[in-house]
């Protein structure tokens, strides 16, 4: 005669619920932790700020995530601030692979600096940036004069803190390909988290390159 209870269920039904609900709890688990690894991986990355060329927009200990999509799938801008590889020469050996500065130049662009009231220009068309940190009594943007077109496949990049930055004005451009990605926002510390912005109203102004 074989066990029945009253509701007309076999007594083996509790177990198999309690099987049921452990399996899809570690189905849950293990696709959470595969989505924050594909994630990490492939989508978004942590950086370390060890360095002062982009101050005040980024601190030296500050911590930023990258978007890794940029720019495989999302195309670079100007005012993108940007972590690329060390295209060769811009680092000493104990000093990481990675860096990161402001795209001033996209490929075609025709960089210069500076005009009568300090600014650079990009395609004949004066950019206010309003974040550069400049030299005390200067109203200049950048020390030295300089006349640039960026080549096709590269970008030209500047520090924002622009009198202490060994940008592209001392190692040239940088390769498209060498982008990791895009920072846009602070993380840490938390008294600093903040959405990095590329000052769109003042870059989306420049006219594309005759």
């Amino acid at each position: 005669m074989s066990d029945i209870d009253i509701d007309g269920g076999s007594g083996p039904e509790p177990k198999r619920a309690g099987w049921k609900f452990l399996r899809d709890l570690a189905i849950i688990v293990i696709a959470a932790l595969l989505a924050s690894f594909l994630v990490k991986a492939y989508l978004v990355r942590s950086f370390y700020i060890p360095s002062a060329s982009m101050e005040n927009t980024l601190l030296i200990g500050d911590r930023v995530l990258v978007n890794e999509l940029v720019p495989g799938l999302v195309h670079v801008q100007r005012g993108d601030v940007v972590v690329f590889e060390d295209p060769g020469g811009w680092l000493g050996p104990a000093q990481g692979n990675d860096l990161i500065k402001r795209v001033i130049g996209l490929p075609g662009d025709e960089v210069s600096c500076c005009d009568t009231s300090g600014r650079l220009s990009v395609n004949g068309h004066a950019v206010d940036e309003p974040y550069v940190r400049l030299q005390p009594g200067s109203d200049r943007v950048a020390g030295t004069d300089f006349e640039i077109t960026v080549p096709k496949g590269q970008l030209w990049v500047m520090g924002d803190n622009r009198y202490n930055s060994a940008d592209s004005r001392v190692h040239g451009t940088v390769p498209l390909d060498d982008v990791v990605g895009r920072a846009f926002v602070t993380t840490w510390p938390v008294s600093r988290w903040t959405v990095l912005s590329r000052y769109a109203d003042d870059w989306d102004a420049v006219p594309d390159p005759s």
